[in-house]
């Protein structure tokens, strides 16, 4: 299919396409609060109904022990390469809900310096309905003027936001017909509008929370204050104590299994832009801060980190109540690089908060979902389909570049179905996934409708010869 018949056929349905994804927005299909149960459902149906629509021979609501799995697929001849889509349904909660500058399941197109034709501003625009739709649009786009080249099946599920934890078995259960070639995920971002890039490194996550626990009620600060121990100033210290001056995270044996990079491979991904100063002032701070020895892309790609996603204990009203807390508790989550795993890291954490702890309190460490990191090649099909694509719809080859994020089934995917995952995003790091005011830009949403189809085309061409 050509560029320009492409353009044209998103020219003539363009309202409509924007118009589709700001009513699934509206939808709060929020996974981690069971309050939206009947929400994340609803969401579901309307995906299915879409790729339906779309013009999908096959479509189905899949049980699971969780929320369900959305699949479609369209296969033109089994000869013919099978390209397996793979996104998300579910979203972040929006809190703090008083942070929005307009009702975060209310998408409203607002004008910023960053998309000046406009950004779409709702929770789950950018992560990742607006880019799990341009999934269902392209491939309508291909059907409707005939131009598939080749298979598609689509795995959209409910829960990636609460760490997959029905997809696996699923997936499992589901292998004879999850059978392909390559898994196509947009759920990552470019370097910048007029900068494509795809990301061909994701770190893993371990997720923890911990709870510390002093005295068997709240007390009296002046009664007791300096004579027992504070849940809340021992969290703090413990927390405190896991990095050191230079950055360093001081859990033993956490760094025993990173996978150091060269310097030659340093030097590659310095070539990636990169401007400091616009950072800085994205962000509204005055320096960065971060592990010695590395830049801030470093920080964010090949480096593992520690952080606070959470804490709380004692009186957060308003005013004042002068207590020690009876508990203070502590969501920590760790991002992996490349041979460390998140099973083993959860157990160093444990180990080591249980060893630092003062005999003044009790400490208990819940790990909640993990997921490993993964490095995808740069020499297969799919990735130079992909790079082909972006090159002939953005103008200039993309970078190769790692991701700070996780998604865990990633890994998955490569474990059970024996293939590598293609990580063609287009959102920014700068539209506040997992924020308030989270947005996705308008030229971003149809510029990957635009290539996508591109993409299909250069891969089935590819594999033929």
């Amino acid at each position: 299919m050509e560029k320009s018949a492409i353009n044209t056929y998103i020219g003539q349905h363009k309202d409509r396409m924007l118009n589709e994804l700001m009513e699934l927005l509206r939808i709060p299909s929020v996974s981690a609060d069971s309050k939206y149960s009947d929400d994340v459902l609803r969401t579901a149906e309307a995906v299915r109904q879409r790729l339906e629509e779309a013009g999908a021979d096959k479509t189905e609501i899949c049980s699971t022990k969780g929320y369900p799995v959305v699949y479609g697929e369209k296969i033109i001849n089994p000869a013919l390469p099978t390209v397996i889509v793979y996104g998300h349904y579910d979203v972040q909660p929006a809190d703090p809900v008083e942070l929005w500058h307009s009702p975060p399941f209310e998408p409203v197109i607002k004008k910023t310096d960053i998309h000046p034709d406009g950004a779409i501003f709702a929770r789950g625009s950018c992560d990742d309905k607006g880019q799990m739709y341009m999934h269902v649009k392209a491939f309508e786009l291909m059907m409707k003027t005939n131009t598939l080249p080749c298979n598609v099946k689509f795995m959209i599920e409910g829960e990636e936001e609460v760490g997959s934890p029905s997809l696996g078995p699923w997936i499992i259960e589901n292998k004879d017909r999850l059978k392909g070639d390559v898994i196509l995920i947009s759920d990552t971002s470019i370097i910048a509008n007029d900068t494509p890039s795809i990301d061909v490194g994701l770190r893993g996550l371990a997720y923890m929370e911990v709870e510390v626990t002093g005295p068997n009620r709240d007390l009296h600060s002046g009664v007791y204050g300096g004579g027992v121990a504070n849940p809340a100033n021992v969290l703090a210290k413990m927390i405190a104590s896991c990095h050191d001056e230079n950055g360093h995270i001081t859990l033993p044996g956490f760094y025993d299994d990173v996978q150091e990079l060269s310097a030659e491979e340093r030097a590659e991904m310095a070539k990636a832009p990169f401007d400091l100063e616009a950072y800085k002032k994205d962000l509204n701070i005055d320096d960065v801060q971060g592990e010695k020895g590395y830049s801030t892309i470093e920080r964010t790609g090949i480096r593992p980190t520690l952080d606070v996603n959470g804490i709380w204990g004692g009186y957060t009203g308003e005013g004042a109540k002068t207590v020690l807390p009876s508990k203070a508790f502590a969501k920590i989550s760790m991002r992996l690089v490349p041979n460390q795993n998140s099973d083993k890291i959860s157990e160093l954490f444990t180990n080591y908060f249980n060893s630092i702890a003062p005999k003044s309190v009790k400490v208990k460490v819940t790990p909640h979902h993990g997921g490993e990191p993964v490095v995808v090649p740069t020499t297969s099909t799919a990735y130079k389909a992909a790079s082909r694509a972006m090159e002939e719809t953005y103008g200039k080859k993309p970078v190769p570049t790692r991701g700070g994020g996780s998604i865990p089934i990633v890994a998955l995917f490569k474990k059970e179905l024996g293939l590598d995952s293609l990580l063609m995003g287009f959102g920014l790091d700068s539209d506040a996934l997992h924020s308030p005011n989270e947005h996705y830009g308008v030229f971003n949403y149809f510029k990957g409708i635009e290539t996508i189809p591109l993409f299909y085309k250069h891969f089935t061409e590819m594999h033929k010869k």
